[in-house]
């Protein structure tokens, strides 16, 4: 079921985001001008970038969004422009695009404040709702489920690697317990609860449960994963000149996205031919944004993002 409700969300570096996505040197005569040309927005979310980017192309340009939130999915088909498409995908599929196809691909890898703020959705320790935190309702395994079942040396790698929480082993250990004398957690506040009691220290200012919720919501969606097909995608994807704009909210995503950046930005060497002419670099790194104290005090849910930018190269 599609939630109507119309819950309150800010777009994390509007402006600074779209501005790095359009090349707005490329006027040459032999070149597009960027207005003209095909974007992705590959996290529609609530549409704030989608909206924006839209305002400032041409009649010629295109904007083609994803999202596998149903209730994004909702929202994008309000906007009735034909130059405006959206598809019930994960950015996973970005790779399905033709290639070269596009001179602006836009990765906004946060959690949309609806998803958050929705108890029905569960992704907040801060309200009594259904364990789920799945992006895309209509499929997958929700987090309930996947710990009815989930074996606690399985639950404990989720927790460390994902949440990068030192009391992986004791939560997980706490959760099975819960689930052998009780049944499985079904909600939200059971799970947080039950958090909380088992880590007794925490960061200041932190509930005991942020980083489990962060670690389960990752693994039910397949985030990382997600996130490294997609950057792999953006290669064959983005026209020579076109760039790549993402904006990671922790750690993990941030890393991925710096190696990816990293690892392309260099020209590669054939040890076993040591006289062969390298390969070309595939991007070049051109900065590195953060928000504005001024946004972080209007949102303060903006504070821990980092926006990384970087144009493909020639081939």
């Amino acid at each position: 079921m599609v939630d109507t409700t119309p819950w309150s969300h800010t777009t994390v570096l509007l402006n600074e985001a779209v501005n790095a996505l359009f090349d707005k040197t490329t006027q040459s005569e032999d070149a597009p001008a960027w207005a003209d040309g095909t974007y992705v927005d590959a996290t529609f979310g609530r549409g704030g970038h989608s909206r924006l980017i839209l305002s400032q192309l041409s009649s010629l340009g295109r904007l083609i969004a994803f999202d596998k939130d149903p209730d994004a999915i909702a929202q994008a088909q309000q906007i009735q422009d034909p130059r405006f498409s959206i598809r019930h995908e994960g950015f996973a599929h970005l790779g399905e695009l033709a290639p070269a196809s596009a001179q602006g691909v836009l990765l906004d890898l946060g959690v949309s404040s609806p998803q958050i703020d929705n108890p029905d959705r569960g992704f907040s320790f801060r309200f009594e709702g259904p364990l789920d935190m799945r992006m895309d309702t209509t499929r997958g395994q929700s987090v309930a489920q996947w710990l009815a079942t989930a074996e606690t040396q399985h639950i404990a790698e989720v927790v460390r690697d994902y949440g990068e929480e030192r009391f992986a082993g004791p939560i997980a250990k706490a959760i099975v317990a819960r689930r052998q004398a009780r049944g499985p957690l079904s909600t939200t506040t059971e799970l947080a609860q039950l958090v909380a009691d088992t880590v007794k220290t925490r960061e200041s200012g932190q509930n005991p449960a942020t980083r489990t919720f962060q670690a389960f919501r990752i693994f039910i969606n397949a985030e990382l994963e997600e996130l490294q097909a997609a950057l792999e995608a953006s290669l064959d994807v983005l026209q020579p000149g076109g760039r790549l704009v993402v904006i990671s909210f922790h750690s993990l995503e941030d890393r991925i996205v710096k190696q990816f950046i990293a690892k392309h930005s260099r020209e590669v060497y054939d040890r076993r031919a040591p006289f062969a002419a390298p390969q070309s670099m595939k991007l070049r790194a051109l900065s590195r944004i953060k928000p504005s104290e001024a946004e972080v005090a209007a949102n303060p849910r903006s504070r821990s993002a980092i926006m990384r930018v970087a144009q493909r190269m020639a081939a």
